[in-house]
């Protein structure tokens, strides 16, 4: 039996930085300011640009980042608002004008329908949306949408989360975080965004110094440049980088790409953004993995190009987006072929022999495809249809991915994951298009990192070896040998040690990070090897490293280390408060305050993380636990009982609410739900485990015996379990197999403790 003290946390969000991205664009009022620190750079506005800068401002107005954001007017307000209504979730909801302002009728946070009025626009195309102010400083931004592609309403609930209604308490619901534009989407929609969030209050002062995405959101603060370009010619400094903050020109694509990643990826952020030259200061991007992309790193949800492009051999070859994008105007420098033929040869690749499709004029029918999309015949013949597969997202964006791949439909039927040629030609089967890409190129194709990942999925030693093989090999992009990595630690934990160890000194920060974060605190090894990583240049992993510190106790930490760690310590703090605007920011603080033991705290913040989204259940774990801790017995199995009524599924909470019930007494219940456990976890070898105890406990042998030799199956390197058997066989006078699981043991585990003991049972 296992005292209280045995419980284990599980299924929790990590306890590091973490914003969630939602796929509505949400969005804000600001108030502009101005900085007082003469020393350092300060924003000036696109005012200050035009006079010398003037083709540039010429491409930038009436942008995509132009159009970022705006005060709702006659110019700048798209949708129809004559009195136009939408049918939703049974409810009229209706869009008007009156005395030149915009309203919308809408169901409110009670559900019920409510006048609202549109402050501001929120892009302009393909799709624009609508921010509406609410108490405590929030924008939130409105579901219904106006389609400027078709020039028609739509709701966003409706095309975004086709699977369930989303109702007035549902986190999702427009009037609640997930639709809030301060914490949300607005540091990349307006320039010098400050989210001004107060976790005491709960509320937004949140400020900007242009509203929309202008000239200093990628230069940087220009105070600075404009006392340079005052200067004669002879007065300038020529190492200053014309007094600008951020360096745009004569760097390498890793340096040009990072400029933008901070907006165009998923990602955690850390603070309000400073421009820094190592975008791990600020940003944690996400990783191509999970549900936002299929295994082979295909786009799935929204990804914003950076986790896709960094994947390419694009990029690995040197290639930036001003290769294909005017960074100014936002647009593609051509919209033809000639995009392509830049670099690649048009008489090798812009010909039938390589594409084999028809080309414009020529006599053929037009497909659909599987996203309803029409493709005319000649569109075959255009490289990004094949090569950079498109899908809509908020209902009417469609976006291309941008990993630049060959189409594979054998990984379709390996892996499951989309390809070019049957998303085009919906009505063809995937073998059609095996049987194509043969006839036309040949049997033979590359390997591709998808299959190792589907592989380590089975835990097996190949795909161990296949993910260290990726790690290794430098001809793998590094977002891909990041991946690698996760994938390391989240399948092979114990085995993959070492290569984490050895990633913890690589030179690239997506590398670093993910291995440092992948690393399991188990041992004094590991513990130096974190703190080692206490005065690393990158705040993110300064920051991780605080994150596994936490609940180290003070007298764990050598002097030399104490100063560094209080200083990541104030860092990760102050990120998880910057977070604490969403659920899951509260979630991660409320852990922070229960590893440093202010139980109090951590109370009130996982009530107040449970408060805003019901739905986010690991909650219920953790405050069980802190309920257990503090022998408030009822409360936590309301809360353990909860959580398994909503996600029944989980083995392994299962097996903690069994513990839970023998701490209790209640013993029969408690292996009931063991051997629940046992049925959803079946390589949980502690679950075995304490199942034999349950049995040794009520005295029956057999099942004990059975259940530990499960256990040792399912870890056979485990020397306790080994030792348990022993005691069993040694307890119920099982003379043979005592004598032939010692020699065992002696055998397999020679330095085993309490070897005397074991030898004395040989005698």
């Amino acid at each position: 039996m296992k005292n209280k003290s045995t419980i284990e946390r599980i299924s929790l969000v990590a306890i590091g930085i973490s914003i969630l991205s939602i796929p509505l664009y949400l969005f804000v009022n600001t108030y502009g300011r101005s900085n007082i620190e003469s020393q350092e750079a300060t924003y000036v506005g696109k005012e200050t640009c035009i006079e010398c800068h003037q083709s540039e401002y010429s491409d930038w107005v009436g942008s995509d980042h132009d159009k970022a954001m705006d005060h709702a007017n006659d110019s700048t307000v798209l949708g129809d608002f004559n009195n136009q209504s939408i049918e939703y979730n049974g409810m009229t909801h209706k869009l008007y004008k009156r005395d030149n302002r915009f309203y919308a009728f809408t169901d409110g946070e009670s559900g019920k329908p409510e006048e609202f009025e549109i402050k501001y626009v929120f892009g302009y195309y393909p799709l624009q949306q609508y921010l509406v102010e609410f108490d405590g400083g929030r924008l939130q931004c409105l579901p219904l949408t106006w389609d400027s592609k078709d020039n028609k309403w739509y709701h966003m609930a409706s095309v975004t989360y086709t699977n369930e209604v989303i109702e007035h308490d549902n986190w999702l619901h427009w009037t609640n975080q997930a639709q809030n534009w301060n914490g949300m989407c607005a540091d990349c929609h307006s320039t010098n965004l400050v989210k001004g969030y107060d976790v005491k209050t709960d509320t937004y002062h949140t400020t900007w110094s242009e509203i929309d995405v202008s000239c200093e959101a990628c230069h940087g603060p220009a105070s600075k440049h404009l006392e340079w370009a005052a200067k004669a010619d002879y007065a300038r400094d020529e190492h200053s980088n014309f007094g600008l903050v951020v360096k745009t020109s004569g760097i390498d694509n890793k340096e040009y790409v990072d400029l933008c990643v901070r907006c165009h990826t998923r990602r955690g952020a850390l603070s309000d953004f400073k421009h820094s030259a190592d975008i791990y200061n600020h940003t944690i991007p996400n990783l191509p993995t999970g549900e936002n992309y299929h295994i082979d790193g295909q786009i799935l949800d929204e990804d914003y190009v950076y986790g896709s492009f960094t994947q390419s051999k694009m990029y690995m070859r040197g290639v930036k987006c001003n290769d294909c994008h005017n960074v100014h105007s936002t647009k593609r420098l051509f919209e033809d072929n000639r995009l392509c033929t830049q670099c690649h040869r048009a008489d090798d690749y812009d010909t039938y022999n390589h594409h084999f499709h028809k080309s414009k004029g020529e006599e053929g029918e037009a497909v659909i495809a599987d996203d309803g999309v029409k493709f005319e015949v000649g569109d075959g013949a255009r490289c990004i249809n094949c090569h950079m597969p498109a899908q809509f997202y908020m209902g009417v964006d469609y976006r291309n991915d941008h990993s630049f791949r060959i189409p594979r439909p054998d990984l379709t039927q390996k892996l499951g994951t989309p390809n070019a040629c049957n998303q085009c030609h919906a009505d063809k089967s995937t073998q059609w298009a095996v049987d194509k890409v043969e006839e036309w190129h040949g049997i033979s194709r590359p390997s591709q990192y998808g299959v190792a990942f589907k592989e380590a999925e089975s835990g097996s030693q190949k795909g161990y070896d296949d993910l260290v093989h990726i790690y290794k090999d430098d001809v793998y992009p590094e977002m891909v040998r990041a991946t690698a990595l996760h994938l390391l630690g989240m399948n092979y934990q114990a085995q993959s040690k070492e290569i984490l160890y050895d990633a913890l000194g690589n030179s690239n920060g997506a590398i670093r990070y993910n291995a440092l974060q992948n690393l399991l605190m188990d041992d004094n090894k590991t513990l130096q090897k974190v703190l080692g990583m206490l005065k690393d240049q990158s705040k993110a992993i300064r920051i991780e490293c605080a994150t596994k510190l936490n609940a180290t106790s003070n007298d764990q930490i050598p002097n030399q280390y104490k100063d560094a760690l209080k200083k990541a310590k104030k860092e990760y703090f102050d990120a998880l408060e910057y977070n604490s605007d969403f659920p899951s920011g509260k979630f991660n603080l409320a852990n922070f305050y229960f590893n440093s033991k202010q139980i109090d705290k951590a109370e009130e913040f996982y009530k107040r993380a449970l408060k805003q989204d019901h739905e986010l259940h690991p909650i219920k774990i953790n405050l069980a636990l802190l309920y257990n801790s503090k022998g408030e017995y009822k409360k936590t199995e309301i809360l353990l009982k909860d959580y398994l009524d909503n996600v029944p599924e989980d083995g392994n909470t299962t097996f903690t609410y069994a513990l839970f019930l023998s701490e209790q007494k209640r013993y029969d219940e408690s292996l009931e739900y063991m051997l629940k456990a046992a049925k959803l976890s079946p390589q949980n070898s502690r679950i075995f485990y304490n199942i034999a105890m349950m049995y040794d406990f009520n005295e029956l042998p057999q099942k004990a015996v059975s259940y530990l030799q499960s256990a040792i199956k399912i870890e056979p390197e485990n020397p306790n379990f080994y030792v348990a058997l022993l005691n069993l066989h040694v307890k119920y006078k099982q003379n043979n197999e005592t004598q032939k699981l010692a020699r065992k043991i002696l055998e397999k585990f020679p330095d085993i403790n309490g070897k005397e003991n074991i030898e004395a049972l040989l005698n």
